[in-house]
């Protein structure tokens, strides 16, 4: 997949119902915007599934159908058409780990212990003295588990006590979840994102998790979740089975069905293990560094060498710098240096995945604690996602072209009104012409989109510089991280500027390239160009 993948949020993309909540026809409403004026390749949509919405759709009901909030089964398959009809792949979310505890699997898995879905969950006798099982956390806050007092047993929820986790080692269970693959398969989608691919096996014994060294906590998920080394109940080795079996079955299809997974894990031999040694697991975990790496040079250099040097032989990385689940660019990195981060993300050797609204500059909202919405702000403060799930700005009218006038959005807008795809359009320097042009450029350019990584050498330590090459053609990228100028020299006299994060400078520039504070440059065909390190 050597394309640009859009995240699409389905409940803050389009409303076409006036309901204040995004939909399915909406998308496909907009998809002109997606292949024509951005240029992107392929959609990402999350979870538009039946469920309570106690994790906004990540607590799946049917795993084979259209929540009405969103529309119905022909109005998805209106929208893999459509979006066939302009080259555009529709990849949509697959949340393997665990169900809504609304699901009739789960349902009667409660009823008795006898019932012949019991073991399609994870079921566990109370210790000695009546508390949990083992020390497992819910990444949401508290114990992984929750007393059922009808049946007298704890059953396991790594997030929600709404979502119980499926027990893929009952040989029902994985088949029936496998059928609901080739169900979308079978109606035209593309492939999966699929949610937290990692925590799908657990230790068989059910062992307590050791306490995490204190020099490897990552405050991720909460200070108490940070406190224990999750060995036990995530990225068991048993896990890459159902990978391989799962890109058996994607295989079995035409049309290079594809799969990427949601894998957090900051060992990356363990996060490049899910390829699979022959290729033959994931065709990509999601790679996350990008969201956490300081934002400067040498860290960032670092930080893209060591994924490249786990990549596999034949492999292909990828990069994001927002989702769902994070902050904005513009809230953690500042409006300039989210132009930056366009620029990295598009030039980097593999698929890049942009998060709607990204391309605006859109920043998070603050919500009060009146509109919060978020589960995880709930249970753990400081953790809330509402604010980068506001809906996407269309044009600044009532409704910002997302709803009608005088609808209440399910979440609030973002209140600066040159913030939307109307304004920006008409603006040549804005952040949507940005995003625009690296498309463009990454089009234009094979070595952009298949070429090797190359970093460059003796730039100034505020600069992050590298080159993609394939055959003949090579071209040099290079960053300011710093808010002073900078001269970068690259072998030659004359040099092409293609593009600028300013959009205010191109073409042929003689001697020594100077860089203003925080500017990034795309340089077309250099001359020879040394450099530390290669990858490709």
């Amino acid at each position: 997949m050597t394309g640009v993948i859009y995240q699409i949020y389905p409940r803050s993309f389009q409303d076409t119902t006036d309901s204040g909540i995004g939909d399915l026809p909406g998308i496909t409403r907009r998809l002109d915007y997606l292949a024509d004026t951005l240029g992107i390749d392929a959609i990402w949509i999350s979870p538009f599934y039946p469920s309570p919405m106690a994790d906004f759709g990540y607590d799946v009901s049917d795993y084979t159908d259209v929540h009405p909030l969103f529309g119905s089964l022909a109005d998805f398959d209106e929208l893999v058409a459509e979006a066939h009809a302009r080259e555009l792949r529709v990849i949509i979310d697959w949340v393997p780990n665990h169900s809504s505890d609304q699901h009739p699997w789960f349902q009667a898995a409660r009823s008795s212990r006898d019932d012949p879905k019991r073991d399609w969950y994870l079921w566990h006798d109370p210790a000695p003295d009546g508390s949990p099982p083992n020390n497992w956390l819910a990444v949401f806050g508290g114990s992984a588990w929750e007393w059922d007092e009808a049946t007298g047993q704890y059953y396991l929820h790594s997030f929600l006590k709404e979502q119980p986790d499926l027990n893929w080692r009952n040989p029902q269970l994985r088949t029936a979840m496998f059928d609901t693959i080739r169900f979308w398969l079978d109606r035209g989608a593309d492939g999966f994102r699929v949610d937290v691919a990692h925590f799908v096996m657990k230790d068989p014994e059910f062992r307590d998790n050791p306490t995490a060294p204190g020099s490897d906590l990552m405050p991720r998920y909460g200070p108490a979740y940070e406190t224990q080394d999750h060995v036990h109940d995530k990225a068991h080795p048993d896990s890459h089975d159902v990978y391989r079996e799962m890109r058996a079955i994607l295989n079995s299809y035409d049309g290079d069905r594809f799969a990427v997974g949601e894998i957090s894990l900051d060992d990356l031999d363990r996060w490049a293990a899910y390829y699979g040694d022959e290729l033959d697991q994931l065709h990509m975990p999601f790679n996350f560094t990008l969201l956490t790496t300081p934002w400067e040079a040498a860290a960032l250099r670092r930080s893209v060498e060591a994924v490249e040097a786990v990549v596999p032989d034949g492999g292909w990385p990828n990069f994001v710098l927002g989702n769902h689940d994070t902050p904005r660019p513009v809230r953690r990195l500042g409006q300039a240096h989210a132009r930056i981060g366009a620029m990295l993300l598009l030039t980097l050797r593999g698929t890049p995945t942009l998060y709607y609204g990204d391309e605006l500059g859109m920043d998070d909202v603050d919500v009060s604690p009146g509109e919060m919405q978020d589960p995880w702000e709930i249970r753990v403060p400081g953790k809330g996602r509402d604010g980068c799930r506001s809906p996407m700005l269309w044009n600044p009218e009532p409704g910002r072209g997302f709803t009608g006038p005088g609808v209440q959005p399910w979440l609030p807008f973002l209140e600066n009104l040159d913030v939307n795809v109307a304004t920006q359009l008409d603006e040549p320097m804005s952040m949507l012409n940005l995003y625009r042009a690296l498309l463009e450029i990454r089009r234009a350019s094979r070595p952009l989109r298949l070429g090797s990584y190359r970093a460059l050498a003796h730039v100034p330590g505020q600069v992050y510089g590298y080159a993609r090459e394939d055959q003949d053609e090579t071209v040099a990228i290079l960053l300011n991280f710093g808010d002073t100028p900078c001269e970068v020299s690259l072998a030659g006299h004359e040099h092409d500027v293609w593009l600028s994060t300013s959009m205010d400078r191109s073409g042929l520039e003689t001697g020594p390239l100077t860089l203003r504070p925080n500017e990034g440059l795309i340089v077309r065909d250099p001359p020879v160009i040394q450099a530390s390190g290669t990858s490709g």
